[in-house]
């Protein structure tokens, strides 16, 4: 076998997993986005664009992407405040890896149960006669139950944050322990200050983590649906909704498209970190 072919044989089998659960399904997305369809006839082989031209022309879509996209900017920002603390304080602070694998641990038992039990356990809590209204009213903070808590945006936030937030630190706290940490030393010899080695070492050094942890948290936002559904109470619109909504009506070709259009707006959103940051040095 000459030399030269063997690279290609190497990759050969994860690039037929990738063509066949990746580039074939796709491929059959697109071309049922171009069909035709009505009520009482599912998919009719047509080349058409009016279900693309249905999605760019309604004002409901352009809503549905707003508010999908404050849902992803206010989950962004909170994964991220949250997973650089515990990535740092995982990575410089508890120096066992005994300690450092149990903390991780303990972070990965909610994973242990399905997305839908865990959004489901926070109805109990939230909900008007759930235990965080009746702690509030029991210590005379609120008078009423607060409805704001339950179906609501902050709800539906809630839950992503404690859905994604590991997905934020996993990827931190591996750039951030590749760091020197005589670079640290010389930080403190040179005379920085704590929040001067943070600044100006550790955040530009942990950047590739930081980007593939906001690639993860914004991908995956943006295609949620069971989280919306159930803590968002059937009244919270996303894009992944929208898509389920119209499986679930059996409109396969609009909501081919509407998947398309999603799929073009997530791979420019990589695109874009991509140029900021180059997260190549993290794979």
């Amino acid at each position: 076998m000459p030399a030269r072919l063997a690279p290609y044989l190497l990759a050969a089998p994860l690039a037929l997993v990738f063509l066949a659960f990746f580039l074939v399904p796709m491929v059959l997305v697109v071309v049922v986005s171009v069909f035709n369809y009505e009520a009482y006839q599912i998919l009719i082989p047509d080349f058409t664009f009016q279900n693309y031209d249905d999605v760019f022309s309604s004002g409901v879509t352009y809503e549905t992407y707003l508010h999908t996209a404050k849902f992803c900017v206010i989950v962004w920002l909170i994964t991220l405040v949250l997973g650089f603390t515990i990535a740092y304080f995982l990575a410089f602070h508890i120096h066992s890896l005994t300690m450092q694998i149990t903390l991780f641990l303990i972070c990965t038992i909610p994973f242990w149960t399905s997305n839908v039990i865990r959004m489901i356990s926070w109805i109990p809590l939230l909900g008007r006669n759930g235990l965080v209204n009746r702690a509030l009213m029991s210590a005379g903070v609120v008078e009423e139950p607060q409805e704001w808590l339950l179906y609501s945006d902050f709800s539906v936030i809630l839950g992503f944050v404690h859905l994604y937030t590991l997905f934020m630190i996993v990827p931190i706290f591996n750039s951030m322990m590749r760091i020197d940490r005589s670079l640290l030393e010389a930080a403190y010899d040179a005379g920085a200050s704590g929040w001067q080695t943070l600044w100006n070492v550790i955040i530009p050094l942990a950047k590739p983590g930081i980007a593939i942890g906001s690639i993860f948290v914004l991908t995956i936002v943006m295609g949620d649906f069971v989280t919306v559904n159930v803590l968002g109470g059937g009244q919270i619109a996303s894009v992944g909704k929208a898509i389920w909504t119209e499986l679930s009506y059996l409109q396969f070709p609009p909501a081919a498209a509407n998947a398309i259009v999603l799929l073009g707006v997530v791979i420019l959103l990589i695109l874009a970190l991509m140029r900021i940051v180059d997260i190549r040095k993290e794979l």
